[in-house]
């Protein structure tokens, strides 16, 4: 049998060194300055699913709520052609007010409106708002708040020469039905909402926060087990190429202002889980030929594992990378924020596991005496027996 050529992995390691240290000072500097743009299940917002009967361009959709001023939004198809889903930042009633605050400075210069946070003594109203510096709305609140969109509203002052105006249909209802109406016309085809939900931002925060401890959780479990399962040299290899692979991940969404949502986050913990079963592979070659290989050094010793795993590793990344393609190219917006966090990882994680991890063990002088297997004792004895 033609014996096996190695690579010389390892020759380049200074230079892989170098495109380590860049990519991971880009993704922090795209951190520092741009940050992560967090989706809905951070920030906290709206979510609106409509049903049309016919499918729809999301062009018309955008066009519908930038002229109802509805900014910062997040438009895609969900599941199918004729089903839209809408992210809006903040909560729908907040976006009335934003509407009545425009209007309102059309009349009068300097006015101000806010939800007042007083209790209601009705049943007829629902809604209570407080408006600074406009008095002459008093006797005509019909300038302000037309009939055919709020119906009819009670106004009174309160002792500071504010206006009060009690409202019988909520602000979130009166948004929500002109923006389906609106969708209607410009689709040309009835609108059905079928579902809206939304998430306050301290649930957001809370979601936020649970999702890094999980990451910092995970790198720690995993340090734990690659030092109890091989040795603890080979733990900080396989934690460096871990941060390195999301560090890297990251610094991408950054970088191309991505949404990270969820989906993202569990994508970024399924490339953990991917690259340490890469790191594991590796690792356990380069330990049994540490014990196998006699007169050899450390860097070949790592540069002969690397060659014997190297079909392995370019297989799996292939075939892992075709199903996550196909998710990408055809599983639809909600889930392309996971398949590409997941495509980053997979190129990413395959080059740690051939350069981070063995890079990180030879700086920290891997050797045969680490790996040599503890002798029992009275073994000398029961061989001389």
């Amino acid at each position: 049998m033609a014996e096996m050529k190695v690579i010389r992995f390892m020759a380049q390691r200074k230079i892989a060194a170098v495109f380590s240290a860049i990519l991971l000072l880009g993704a922090v500097a795209s951190l520092a300055v741009n940050g992560l743009q967090f989706g809905l299940d951070f920030t906290g917002g709206t979510q609106l699913e409509v049903g049309f009967e016919q499918p729809v361009e999301l062009e018309k959709v955008r066009a519908t709520l930038e002229q109802q001023s509805i900014r910062n939004t997040s438009v895609v198809h969900f599941g199918t052609d004729v089903d839209v889903l809408i992210r809006l930042q903040g909560a729908l009633k907040d976006i009335g007010v934003q509407q009545l605050q425009r209007d309102l400075t059309a009349l009068t210069e300097g006015a101000q409106v806010e939800l007042d946070s007083k209790g209601i003594n009705s049943d007829q109203y629902v809604e209570r708002l407080l408006i600074r510096g406009a008095p002459a709305l008093a006797g005509d609140p019909v300038a302000l708040f037309p009939v055919a969109r709020y119906g009819n509203v009670f106004t009174e002052t309160d002792d500071d020469g504010n206006l009060v105006v009690f409202l019988k249909t909520s602000l979130e209802e009166i948004v929500t039905r002109e923006l389906i109406a609106g969708l209607a016309a410009a689709a040309g085809q009835p609108a059905e909402l079928r579902r809206s939900e939304f998430v306050g931002p301290q649930v957001g925060e809370e979601l936020r926060d649970d999702g890094g401890l999980g990451l910092l959780f995970a790198l720690a479990v995993v340090m734990v087990y690659v030092a109890m399962r091989f040795q603890f040299k080979f733990s900080v290899g396989a934690v460096a190429a871990l941060a390195h692979d999301v560090l890297v991940v990251l610094g991408l969404f950054s970088l191309l202002h991505l949404d990270f949502d969820l989906t993202v986050l569990a994508a970024v913990l399924a490339v953990i889980g991917y690259s340490l079963n890469d790191t594991i592979v590796v690792s356990d070659r380069i330990r049994e030929n540490f014990r196998k290989v006699r007169k050899k050094g450390s860097e070949e010793i790592i540069d002969i594992s690397l060659t014997q795993t190297l079909g392995r590793t370019l297989v799996t990344s292939a075939t892992t990378l075709l199903v996550l393609l196909a998710l990408f190219l055809v599983g639809g917006e909600l889930i392309r924020g996971f398949a590409t966090a997941l495509i980053a990882g997979i190129f990413v994680g395959t080059y740690s596991s051939v350069y981070v991890v063995p890079n990180v063990l030879l700086l920290m002088n891997i050797s045969k005496e680490d790996l040599m297997v503890p002798e029992k004792e009275g073994a000398e004895l029961e061989e001389t027996l």
